[in-house]
């Protein structure tokens, strides 16, 4: 069953949810499985279809990903570069950005607590990123995984894209198992979501960023 949302309504309220992933209810495999098969259905370079889904769901990987996602976000916090200080100078804006600073710091500490962690690789020809323009590359994973944001959204889940932990890649990498020749590319917790309503966000508007046969 897939909720009763229109294209528009479905792009326009697929939101990052932190605050209200239920923490205590368990997602069905098989629904994350239905979730990828819309996911890899998205365009790829060459049609290669590169990607890889590690779903996590056992326990302890969870918590040991979680810990290193809850460190990274501390040095990112650390470091002033959080989205909460962005903007001061502009009240409307900022008031946004302390609540989106305030949900993720909510999910970092509960990120380990996500019923399921969804992390997109690629494997690489050669096994290292090649030098120069990575766009391609990147091109041919990641709307695969705005696919899988999308058909969550459609089927009552809720997510959040993230890539702070891929200050800890490698260690992420070792609870995994994965190969060396495997990059990630995301971490998208997945989990159902308290309450229901959902609307278009905030956003700078288009005129301001619009550019017509040049800048």
């Amino acid at each position: 069953m897939t909720l009763p949302l229109s294209p528009d309504e479905l792009l326009t309220t697929t939101r990052t949810v932190r605050k209200r992933l239920d923490l205590a209810r368990p997602v069905p495999v098989d629904l994350v499985r239905e979730c990828l098969e819309i996911a890899v259905q998205a365009p790829s370079g060459s049609n290669r279809q590169g990607w890889h889904w590690i779903v996590v769901t056992d326990t302890e990987k969870r918590k040991a990903i979680g810990e290193y996602y809850r460190r990274s976000f501390a040095a990112y916090a650390a470091s002033g570069g959080t989205s909460a200080g962005q903007y001061a100078d502009d009240p409307d804006r900022a008031e946004v950005q302390r609540r989106v600073g305030d949900s993720a710091s909510y999910l970092a500490e509960r990120m380990g607590d996500v019923p399921v962690l969804v992390i997109p690789c690629l494997r690489l020809h050669g096994g290292k990123l090649p030098d120069g323009n990575q766009a391609g590359l990147w091109g041919s994973l990641l709307p695969a995984v705005w696919n899988y944001a999308l058909a969550a959204r459609a089927r009552g889940l809720g997510t959040a894209w993230t890539t702070l932990h891929l200050a800890y890649e490698q260690e992420v990498a070792d609870v995994l198992g994965l190969p060396a020749d495997v990059r990630q590319g995301a971490l998208v917790p997945t989990a159902y979501y308290t309450g229901d309503t959902f609307r278009p966000a905030p956003r700078v508007p288009l005129d301001e960023v619009l550019h017509v046969d040049g800048w």
